[in-house]
């Protein structure tokens, strides 16, 4: 079965407020063999939140409206569902008595826009909320001769996921067609998101029912894998399958089958070679200790870093001449490798990382673009320093900067 979540709430049409609970239910759905087909954010106009309404229900079979629930008078998810259906709205009694008996367990005396939480749509049955003043509604109707299935929910994130947990998730299991999902995340470092595609997509195109999905951000590629059947041996299997194949074209561009991120794969591969790193950053700012030491349980491994800056920096911490960056830069392959290389001496580990380059917007030269970045490991036999060129502002530049860094310590260690 296909549903769509609506979050309702002009809020989060502003840069100051986001929808995360459509993540915790599209996991918990997904659990149950549901697919989540759509994401909708809608404000807070009626008939804005009528036309949603009206386009889910064309489009799938269970709709799960979260906000919108409150007192005020910009809440108006009830009277939207109602209108969308031409259903009408009751006031229900003993749901007044409830509201009334929960304010004075506040000693206060309840406002009266807070009774419009009591107004129930014709054939709805009220779904308990412990945590809040604003019950849910479940609703089992029809829309253009097809069952659908809706949910009105709260909003706020403690309200929300526990009302879901207990109240509609048990409903779902009675209804929903019993459906196992298999899931795989596949990860690849530093390989372009068109030739993963081009390389893959003749590949997972041929299996037609397993959803595949590819994510790039700053170096990363994410690859999810989901099937949904009503066998979970075969699920699993079907998974399993095209997995095998996308991981074997991708070689050793792939770094995880499992989801772990770069970080954890670093640390992995030092625990397995009983190895240690430390780092000497300059225009990465420490983003690649914050993010190996963002992993529990890597100061098993991660023996420590520094930020290095100015050029007097670089020679106190890393112990790079002044006369090597007078002679070649501080942004230079020959500056990374002795970065590398004096962390490693300095620190005792069995791996150094040296990071220098230029992150703009300022610093560039004729012959160093904004973006040039040379990234050196070094261990007690060779240092090996590369040169790299990434687009974009200052934030992206660090954070593929990092990605490649840390890529680079992966496939020294594989």
């Amino acid at each position: 079965m296909k549903s769509e979540i609506i979050a309702v709430g002009s809020e989060m049409l502003t840069p100051s407020r986001q929808d995360t609970n459509s993540l915790y239910l599209t996991e918990r759905l997904n659990e149950i063999g549901v697919t989540v087909s759509f994401k909708t954010i809608v404000g807070d106009r009626k008939k804005d939140l009528v036309g949603v309404i009206r386009n889910a229900l064309a489009r799938t079979d269970i709709v799960i409206l979260m906000g919108g629930l409150g007192p005020t008078e910009d809440d108006l998810t009830r009277e939207a569902v109602a209108e969308s259906l031409a259903l009408k709205l009751k006031r229900d009694a003993p749901q007044v008595a409830a509201l009334h008996a929960r304010a004075a367990t506040w000693r206060i005396t309840m406002p009266e826009n807070n009774l419009k939480q009591a107004d129930l749509i014709e054939g709805a049955t009220f779904l308990s909320n412990p945590n809040g003043s604003a019950p849910g509604q479940w609703l089992e109707t029809t829309y253009s001769g097809f069952r659908k299935l809706i949910m009105l929910i709260p909003g706020p994130p403690h309200e929300c996921k526990p009302l879901f947990d207990d109240e509609c998730l048990p409903r779902l299991k009675e209804i929903v067609p019993l459906r196992h999902l298999a899931r795989r995340v596949l990860k690849a470092a530093m390989i372009p998101e068109s030739q993963a595609d081009k390389l893959l997509a003749p590949i997972y195109t041929a299996y037609s029912d397993v959803e595949t999905t590819i994510l790039a951000h700053a170096g990363d590629i994410q690859l999810t894998l989901l099937c949904s059947k009503s066998n979970e041996e075969l699920a699993e299997q079907r998974v399993e399958e095209l997995a095998t194949k996308l991981e074997e074209a991708l070689d050793d561009w792939m770094y995880s089958a499992e989801g772990e991120s770069l970080e954890q794969i670093v640390l992995y591969y030092l625990g397995l070679r009983q190895a240690t790193l430390a780092v000497a950053e300059s225009c990465t700012g420490g983003l690649v200790a914050q993010r190996i030491t963002s992993v529990p349980g890597s100061s098993r491994s991660f023996l420590g870093g520094v930020v290095v800056y100015s050029n007097e920096m670089k020679t106190i911490f890393a112990d790079v001449s002044a006369k090597l960056i007078e002679q070649h830069g501080a942004v230079s392959s020959e500056v990374a490798s002795a970065l590398a290389e004096g962390i490693r001496k300095k620190t005792g580990a069995t791996l150094g990382l040296g990071v220098t380059g230029i992150a703009g917007p300022g610093g560039a030269t004729e012959t160093k673009p904004v973006g040039r970045v040379y990234i050196a490991v070094s261990d007690d036999q060779k240092t090996d320093a590369f040169e790299r060129n990434f687009r974009g502002d200052r934030n992206r530049v660090r954070e593929w900067a990092s990605q490649q860094a840390l890529d680079l310590v992966r496939r020294k260690l594989m």
